[in-house]
């Protein structure tokens, strides 16, 4: 018995150079997405997950909503930072929630790595083309000029209170030092509704949401709320082109990007990063992108890292100034 447990152990190297033990699979990546199925961070994430999977493996989307977002971001922060659990992350997550809501489950800054941007949709303020022929204004600088004339006489809609048309409206409505009334619905459809039917007479409306009343000239823009032109809308002016000095540097948008928790390795951040920009480059997903009304903003983890910093600490004026909080 001793001489064949000794002539086991001595073929055990034959057998093991015969037949390789093989390679144990990389575990499924999860993409948390803190909203709903159906929405554009969702489309999103399920068509990055259909590219990055010959480079990053089996990729798992998974929705987790609630309060705003904050559910599914927290779930994020608290995973382990090993490469496999990242949150699709957006301008309300890290940006406008931290100071909206009275307690917070998590730090925006401190708990994530920030891994890539993803897209941003402009917002688009716009009108009701009856309400706006009533009062004659066909261009921001006739808006403004009715509503410095007419402190209080108009009313513009949001999905709610601290929704990013909230907040556009409210910056708006400092830089231009103009008084308007902020009417706030349950969600961005009924606040469309409400401007469709004239029961307000502007909205910050996000241009995804917007775009087929526009075509059909159902509303009419007056101006986008980015930096730089919609290039779905070229003729329409960015608020800071048409909105005079008063409104130089206004630049509002619906952003999205890839997080991971906290004290993610570098290789694993690099690692995520590059698969997910060169997706982010196809023609393919660009197109899908385009048809939200979005537009790709992929780049290093350190500048999208400076993006988000700036975006915080931009909203806590907005959010401070508006006197918008969640309990």
């Amino acid at each position: 018995m001793k001489r064949r447990h000794l002539a086991l152990l001595a073929a055990a190297p034959l057998l093991a150079a015969t037949f390789p033990l093989r390679a144990q699979p990389r575990p499924a990546l999860r993409i948390v997405v803190p909203y709903a199925p159906g929405g554009p961070l969702d489309i999103v994430a399920r068509a990055l997950a259909e590219r990055v999977r010959d480079s990053l493996g089996t990729v798992i989307v998974e929705n987790r909503p609630g309060a705003g977002g904050n559910l599914g971001a927290d779930l994020v922060a608290k995973a382990a930072p090993d490469g496999q659990t990242i949150v699709m992350g957006a301008v309300a997550t890290h940006a406008i929630n931290p100071w909206l809501y009275a307690r917070m489950p998590y730090d925006a800054l401190a708990d994530f790595t920030p891994i890539t941007g993803v897209a941003r949709v402009p917002n688009v303020l716009v009108m009701n083309p009856a309400n706006a022929e009533r009062i004659g204004v066909k261009t921001l600088a006739d808006l403004l000029a009715y509503a410095r004339r007419n402190p209080g006489r108009l009313n513009y809609g949001s999905g709610g209170i601290g929704s990013a048309g909230h907040l556009a409206g409210e910056m708006f409505k400092s830089q231009a030092r103009v008084f308007m009334v902020h009417i706030p619905y349950a969600g961005g459809n009924p606040a469309q509704l409400a401007l469709l039917s004239g029961e307000v007479d502007l909205n910050f409306d996000n241009l995804a949401t917007a775009s087929a009343n526009i075509r059909a000239g159902k509303l009419r823009p007056l101006a986008v709320t980015t930096a730089t032109r919609a290039p779905t809308l070229p003729e329409v002016p960015t608020v800071a082109e048409a909105g005079g000095p008063a409104l130089a540097g206004f630049d509002v948008d619906t952003w999205f990007g890839l997080f991971g928790p906290a004290r993610l390795p570098a290789e694993a951040t690099q690692r995520l990063n590059q698969a997910f920009v060169a997706a982010l480059g196809t023609p393919e997903l660009r197109a899908r992108l385009a048809s939200l009304q979005a537009e790709a903003i992929p780049g290093t983890p350190e500048r999208f890292a400076a993006f988000v910093r700036a975006e915080h600490a931009k909203y806590e004026q907005v959010v401070k100034a508006s006197g918008a909080k969640v309990e």
